[in-house]
């Protein structure tokens, strides 16, 4: 079993509890107007590696790894069911916490076969990052190329698992950033029983360049880097929702 990946980072902070050893999975089937990873898209592509190899990589600092684990990105993780599961089942073997930080997209209870390995992995799965882009669906195509639907239906599956889940939301002025829509975001975030952390996040501008590199335009070119106060301002509307449905 061989997974592709984009790259790796042995000692990554904001990628779940404690320091992980963060593994960027190659391939995405979004095209988010603010991505900063343009060169993760393409499918079938990357550097390939296996899950004994993760591991062994793992283990050379596993000291560093007491209080976090491995999580997988992307990219789109999901897209590499089989891969993850893999991967999954020899770290919970060796008691090493798993994360998988997603945008939910791939989840599609049309496909039986591929919700059956949904369900194995979510077995060795302890949490998951879940970046909800936006709460409208039509809002969210103009962002991502796709609806919110499948996202939406995976937070509700991800709660009938029962695996705990972190919720992320990238502030983008012009985009993101409506009191109306934040607070619809946190009523339906509120609802999830198994909510355990919020994280919103200001735009930035670190994947210019890339899109340069690879000659390709960049979506919002000249929007200048959102300060963190607008972030912290917009989470402000978020649990204004969450507690509006949990009185």
């Amino acid at each position: 079993m061989t997974g592709y990946i984009h790259s790796k980072e042995s000692f990554g902070t904001v990628d779940g509890p404690g320091i992980r050893y963060v593994l960027f999975m190659q391939g995405c089937p979004l095209r988010c107007i603010y991505c900063h990873n343009p060169d993760t898209w393409e499918t079938g592509k990357g550097e390939k590696i296996t899950p004994d190899e993760v591991l062994q990589e793992f283990n050379k600092n596993r000291s560093f790894y007491s209080k976090g684990g491995i999580t997988v990105t992307g990219g789109e993780p999901l897209l590499q069911v089989d891969f993850l599961t893999e991967l999954f089942k020899k770290a919970k073997a060796e008691n090493i916490h798993t994360c998988i930080d997603t945008s939910g997209i791939t989840y599609n209870t049309d496909n039986p076969a591929y919700m059956q390995k949904l369900d194995e992995l979510m077995n060795y799965t302890d949490l998951v990052m879940l970046d909800i882009k936006h709460i409208d669906p039509e809002s969210h195509k103009k962002l991502t190329s796709k609806d919110n639907s499948r996202v939406l239906d995976f937070a509700k599956y991800l709660e009938t698992k029962k695996i705990p889940l972190w919720v992320r939301h990238i502030i983008i002025e012009g985009y993101t950033d409506k009191p109306e829509d934040l607070r619809k975001l946190g009523e339906f975030i509120g609802k999830l029983k198994n909510l355990r952390a919020l994280d919103v996040l200001p735009y930035h501008t670190m994947g210019v360049n890339k899109y340069k590199e690879m000659g390709i335009p960049y979506p919002l070119e000249g929007m200048e880097a959102l300060p963190m106060e607008k972030a912290i301002e917009a989470k402000k509307y978020i649990l204004e929702g969450v507690k509006k449905t949990r009185l």
